[in-house]
């Protein structure tokens, strides 16, 4: 319900507003005489038209300034204000009128400060009773969730205004870590220390508490989470400080809570000067631009100011969506004397093709190459194998022998921390990728070769959070494949600029590590993440929990821990996330060879050979079988050196048996 709700229209309530200001600036110069005992005995009726006159002309004026345009549902400072304007307006003509009639001896000079006191009193104070009156009326015929606000600080503040107005939390209780403004009002609601959160929880039925601390760092927020955790309430939060200030988003819009806030992981500043060293001025070719972190790399780079950036990806509407989000962050780039406005170039293509692949670092000059393009989801891999090889070490090979060739100054390539021993398809090619560049930088050439390591990234298309988040709020449950898999975890932005940082760093061949922090156990991640959605945990110990969380098992290549590190020797760099680590490859005269003899497997579709190859290349796989990929069958054999994998065949098709 609202003042639109009323079945008057708009120029009816204000002909009956301006009504109720005329009789109320009667009362008030009524009330002004009788107080002071003033009587204007023959000068009754003249007193009467002149101080008619007056208050009709306020009334007027009132309307003119614009008072009667603001609803009293939503009037704020601005209509105090004018309220104020308005009244002293009409004292003024009050004291006019109230002149004319008596002379200077005569009148009682207090008659005017007490008619604008009154005035203001009426004309004011009734509008604050009727919006009190209109909002519990609204709350009546339409209820607010009750809802604790954490935070009573600037945006605690704003946060609370605009819920007041709004018609779907009702704030009850304000919550605060500082002791100097407990037991203090803020917006006529009180605010209480963090112990008090069970009781008031109880006691005003809140199932939600929105945490309004935008500035607060992600250690901090952790901290707080942990105490809400235990809670029956959902947990959510305003946005950040800087989508605010930017206008992106209002201060309302509340949300879940990020990851990042539970990992409790602050981003280090980034280095300018690194930052900028390979990219600023330069032409940039980001091949897998499309996916979630390349286009965050874009998004970093385009803010660097190259001369140039490259767009390369196979998929079409990924490419075209990223174009013009670069192109509308391009735009808003602040104006700059000593720099062009960079160029974007959107094209698509497949890494694995080699006169492509030539043709843009010739075509556009590229400078810089940041090399994402690949398949990184292991249970695809393991069932896709041949184009999990196909991709991820054919790719990297033929981007980087072109970027040798084309005379390109650096080219990183984005790999995973599962090429250290790995178990899986998808990690040995990733490590078989790594090798191919630090044995090309073995070679003679001007491309310095780096690559960077490290675990899961936030918000990337694989991740588990948002899975977690729409099974719990589809009433679970929440899958995990193992009670004690653990993983690391990093926000996409942060990798995106610590590699960029890390590539600035290389000198060639550098296996580039980021500092994950601490592994995380995921059920634990699953267990927090329910609980902060307002939901208990299901289990032997709480039959009567609302979310269950089922073990799936292992799937094919997954390990239950991720190691970042192949041996011991790893140093420090000139910054505190990133180390540089020391690990043995195969020479390029060596892994040529291989890299020929798997080209020939692939387009024979050589399952048995791939396999091979892979152990012979990647020091520590050593997998049982590559039967996961539905386009073969694994036959019994007598012994592990008699195994034959065959081809799955259509029907009526006789099947390719390879040894």
């Amino acid at each position: 319900m609202n003042l639109y709700t009323i079945p008057l229209s708009r120029n009816v309530k204000q002909a009956l507003l301006m009504l109720v200001d005329g009789f109320m600036l009667a009362t008030a110069a009524w009330l002004s005489f009788s107080m002071l005992g003033i009587s204007a005995g023959p000068l009754a009726d003249r007193m009467t038209v002149f101080t008619g006159v007056a208050i009709l002309i306020s009334v007027l004026v009132f309307f003119r300034i614009g008072l009667y345009r603001a609803l009293l549902l939503y009037m704020g400072v601005q209509s105090g204000f004018i309220v104020l304007q308005g009244v002293s307006i009409a004292a003024l003509f009050f004291a006019g009128g109230y002149y004319l009639v008596f002379s200077f001896p005569q009148a009682n000079n207090a008659a005017v400060p007490i008619f604008w006191m009154l005035a203001l009193l009426f004309i004011g104070g009734s509008r604050f009773v009727a919006k009190i009156a209109l909002q519990s009326l609204i709350q009546n015929f339409r209820p607010k969730e009750p809802v604790i606000i954490y935070g009573a600080g600037s945006s605690g503040m704003q946060l609370v205004a605009a819920l007041q107005n709004g018609d779907q939390y009702l704030p009850v209780a304000f919550v605060d870590d500082s002791r100097h403004i407990v037991g203090s009002i803020v917006h006529g609601i009180r605010v209480y220390s963090p112990s008090a959160l069970a009781d008031l929880i109880t006691n005003f039925s809140v199932r939600q508490i929105l945490l309004a601390m935008p500035s607060a760092s992600h250690a901090e927020r952790k901290e707080i989470l942990n105490r809400l955790e235990h809670l029956p309430v959902h947990v959510k939060t305003v946005p950040e400080l800087f989508d605010m200030r930017s206008g992106k988003v209002h201060v309302d819009e509340v949300r879940d809570i990020d990851i990042e806030d539970l990992l409790g992981r602050d981003i280090v500043p980034p280095d300018q000067g690194l930052m900028g060293a390979c990219i600023t001025g330069k032409s940039v070719l980001v091949t897998g631009a499309a996916g979630s972190i390349g286009s965050e790399l874009c998004r970093q780079i385009i803010s660097l100011r190259p001369a140039r950036l490259v767009l390369l990806d196979s998929f079409e509407f990924g490419l075209y969506d990223v174009e013009l989000e670069l192109q509308a962050l391009r735009d808003s780039l602040p104006e700059s004397d000593s720099a062009e406005e960079p160029e974007i170039i959107a094209l698509l293509g497949n890494v694995c093709n080699q006169g492509q692949m030539n043709a843009v670092m010739t075509r556009f000059g590229v400078d810089t190459v940041y090399h994402v393009a690949a398949y990184k989801q292991v249970p695809m891999v393991e069932r896709n194998v041949v184009e999990g090889v196909h991709n991820n070490v054919f790719g990297t090979a033929v981007s980087a022998l072109a970027a040798k060739q084309c005379g390109v100054q650096h080219f990183v390539l984005i790999s995973t921390d599962k090429a250290v021993r790995p178990t899986n398809v998808m990690g040995a090619t990733k490590r078989f990728a790594e090798q191919v560049l630090q044995a090309l930088t073995a070679t003679q050439g001007t491309t310095c070769f780096s690559m960077v390591r490290f675990g899961n990234v936030l918000g990337s298309s694989g991740s588990v959070v948002p899975l977690f988040r729409r099974q719990i709020s589809e009433g679970g449950p929440v899958t995990v494949t193992h009670p004690e898999v653990t993983r690391y975890f990093m926000t996409v932005e942060e990798a995106a600029q610590l590699v960029i940082q890390a590539g600035s760093m290389a000198s060639g061949g550098d296996v580039f590590v980021l500092d994950m922090h601490d592994p995380i156990k995921i059920v634990d991640l699953a267990r927090k993440m329910i609980h902060l959605m307002g939901y208990d945990v299901r289990d032997e110990n709480s039959y009567r929990g609302d979310i269950a969380i089922e073990y799936s098992g292992l799937r094919p290549g997954e390990k239950l821990f991720e190691e970042l590190l192949i041996g011991e020797s790893v140093t420090g760099t000139e910054h505190p996330k990133i180390m540089r680590a020391e690990e043995d490859y195969l020479p390029w005269e060596v892994l040529e060879p291989m890299l020929n003899e798997l080209q020939a497997a692939c387009t024979e579709l050589d399952l048995g050979s791939i396999r091979r190859i892979l152990m012979q290349a990647v020091d520590g796989f050593e997998p049982d079988t590559l039967s996961d990929d539905p386009l073969w069958l694994e036959q019994p054999a007598t012994s592990q050196q008699d195994a034959v994998f065959v081809r799955a065949a259509p029907a009526n098709v006789t099947p390719i048996h390879k040894r």
